[in-house]
């Protein structure tokens, strides 16, 4: 089990990691072993994770969300798998944890009477300033 919150975790058996060749320095050793980590987990598909989370989730993810719901994760800043593999799960969790975040709904205000008057009057200073700029007929 995957602590996210105090009352949502998620199976192991969820997420699907797949180890490759990393980009980048490490000289020969990066040549022959595979310690990136491209983590799958399936978000439409999963049964941890409430029906409000997952369209959260979704509109989070952007382009690391491939068309069919699964949420593609990689990680190769590290030389060693363990550390990538830890780097890869970290950045779910806190992708997911964000999604557990229900924004407060926005209430409609309107604007004071001040904001109101001192826009207006700036809109007359400047209204003035160009009246006073123009060309008046007879001045040729």
């Amino acid at each position: 089990m995957i602590p996210i919150t105090r009352t949502l975790a998620l199976n192991d058996d969820e997420i699907d990691e797949h180890f490759t060749r990393a980009q980048g320095p490490g000289g020969q050793h990066v040549n022959k072993t595979e310690t990136a980590v491209m983590l799958r987990f399936d978000v439409v598909r999963s049964p941890s994770l409430p029906d409000a989370v997952k369209a959260r989730l979704l509109q989070l993810a952007g382009r690391r969300m491939t068309l069919d719901g699964v949420l593609v994760i990689t990680a190769q800043q590290h030389r060693s798998q363990p550390l990538n593999r830890a780097d890869a799960l970290a950045k779910l969790v806190a992708l997911i944890q964000a999604a557990c975040h229900t924004p407060r709904p926005r209430k409609a205000t309107r604007p004071t009477k001040g904001s109101q008057t001192r826009r207006l009057d700036s809109k007359a200073r400047r209204g003035a300033v160009k009246t006073l700029r123009q060309r008046k007929p007879g001045h040729e």
